[in-house]
Parts: structure tokens; sequence; C-alpha cells
């Protein structure tokens, strides 16, 4: 092999590796077992495990971006809980690798795992305010994206821990959590309420948003509509 090639393969190795174990538990010598290549060819190619954990990340921090983006067609709360399905289909196939990428792994502290981290992050915000058709979101919008953004982030960590929700439920309540997060911000930004009206006048009937609408109706249907101010 080609050194790029090489180092591709032992990064792809790598982040099998990483994605079924902790980075922690993983050696340069079942690395070097599992490429097929003697430990010093490893060394070769990478000056120790940490360079490798990094580019690994890289590769995944990459490749998780990738899931947030969706053609701006159709309702929006079809296209979040398509994002939602991509996504937990990384967590799910990359569990500890994804878990690693989120918390540091063992590059705590690490400028460069840190800055991956941000990426992946500032990422998804921005290709969420791209589906909203805001330019320049306002300081209240903003704070409803990267919350959410960061909601999702922790529902996948915790979901981890035993899986003890169904995958599938978990996405759409994502995507009910957008919108309630979005609802209730509304109330007191201009910006906000047009976005939310915007998207609940594309919503079909049995979308997640409208989905949502109506289950939280039929918890409280005695309590009477505010006028809007």
């Amino acid at each position: 092999m080609g050194v790029e090639e090489r180092k591709q393969q032992l990064i792809g190795v790598a982040l099998e590796l990483f994605g079924s174990r902790s980075p922690d538990e993983v050696s340069i010598d079942e690395i070097a077992a599992a490429a097929g290549i003697s430990r010093p060819l490893v060394y070769h190619y990478f000056p120790g495990k940490q360079s490798l954990y990094e580019a690994a990340l890289r590769r995944a921090a990459d490749e998780l971006a990738a899931r947030f983006l969706e053609p701006p067609q159709g309702p929006l709360g079809a296209r979040l809980l398509r994002v939602m399905g991509r996504f937990f289909d990384f967590v799910d196939d990359h569990g500890p690798g994804f878990a690693a990428l989120m918390r540091g792994g063992p590059a705590v502290g690490s400028s460069t795992t840190n800055a991956m981290i941000d990426e992946v992050r500032q990422a998804a915000y921005e290709q969420i305010v791209a589906h909203l058709g805001v330019a320049e979101p306002s300081p209240r919008l903003e704070l409803v994206v990267r919350s959410w953004v960061s909601l999702a982030e922790s529902t996948a960590l915790l979901w981890l821990d035993g899986r003890r929700v169904p995958r599938a439920e978990l996405e759409r309540k994502l995507v009910h959590d957008f919108a309630a997060l979005t609802a209730v911000s509304a109330v007191d930004d201009e910006q906000t309420a047009g976005v939310l009206a915007a998207i609940l006048a594309a919503e079909p009937a049995d979308g997640p948003f409208a989905e949502l609408v109506g289950r939280l109706l039929s918890l409280a249907p005695g309590i009477p509509a505010q006028p809007s101010r």
C-alpha cells in the first residue's frame, strides 16, 4: 500500500475497534493485528496511539457532521426525523467511539479533540438554522437551536447506557423537543414566533409536530386558549 492508503486503512481499523470498545482499552498491538501489519509499522505511520486516535476521531467527526445534511424539501418535522434517524444510526454503529468523541475519551483536555467536538456541534447548528430559513438568528432562536443540538447529544449518550428506551421513540421525542423549545421561545421572540408559524403551516396532519400538538391538547382539554399578545 501507498503511504496515504495505509494511513486510511489504519484509521478505519482503529475507528472500528474504538467503535466497539472504549479507546482506552484498545492497544496498538490490537490495531496492528487487525490491520495485518507489525507494531513498528503502525508507529511508522503514526507517532503514537494518541495521534492515531485523533485521526480516527477526525474521520468520525466528519461523518457525524454529515448526518445532519438534509435536502431542504418537505415539512420540517419529517426532515428532522430523517436527520435523527441517521444520527442514531451513527450512535448505534459507533457507540463507544461516539461517547469518546463527545466526552473526549483518552484525550480529555486536548485542544485538537475539543476543536473537533465544537466543529460537529457547529455544523449541526448551521444545518438546522439553514432549514429554518433564517439568515441571522436572534439570540433567543440561536439558544433554541444550540440547546436542541446539546439535547440530542446528551440523549444519545444516556441512551447508550443500557438502551432502556426504544430508539425510534427517542428519535421522535427529539423532534417533539425541538417543537417544544421553539414554542416556548416564540412567546418572547418575534422571529422565533414567525419561524414556528411557518413550521406549523407546512406541517401535515400526520406529521410529528401535529402529533405533538394533538397529544398536548388531549392531556389538558379544559385549558382555555389564551389571547395572543
